[in-house]
């Protein structure tokens, strides 16, 4: 494991830390840059969902043979509809988050799109496990 990172809800003080972390660990292996900055840009949408919307989470970050693969775990609401979810610009963020910045409704479509594999699996009134992959061989990746 590269890096796990425990996120508190709510915390929008340290929003950014734990992927700013992920990037620095993976350009200090030496990853290509083009798959530092999709793990980094996917993994930061994901710890904003963290602190939003759960109490609490999780960010796991692994390299494996085909890519970088990160879990992220929380302790939240759940997500009701996630193809709703999936749609860009859509968001249950409340006002105060928007006023911050945040909100935007492009966290999940985000991630898709800088991952080349994504799930999602979640629970009401239990909380989401996240799971997307970045692959190092370009042969494998998606069109960019």
């Amino acid at each position: 494991m590269i890096a796990e990172f425990q996120i508190q809800g709510q915390d929008f003080k340290k929003a950014g830390e734990a992927s700013f972390e992920i990037r620095n660990r993976l350009k200090r292996l030496g990853l290509p840059p083009v798959v530092v900055r999709r793990v980094a840009t996917a993994s930061y949408e994901a710890e904003l969902n963290v602190i939003v919307y759960a109490q609490r989470g999780t960010i796991q970050v692994d390299l494996r043979e085909e890519g970088v693969e990160v879990k992220v775990t929380d302790e939240g609401p759940g997500i009701p509809d996630i193809a709703l979810a999936m749609k860009e610009g859509y968001s249950t963020a409340p006002p105060y988050v928007k006023q911050l910045g945040y909100g935007s409704g492009m966290g999940l479509p985000n991630i898709k799109k800088n991952s080349d594999w994504m799930e999602i699996q979640s629970e009401m009134n239990r909380g989401t496990t996240l799971r997307f992959r970045v692959n190092l061989n370009e042969n494998q990746s998606r069109d960019r």
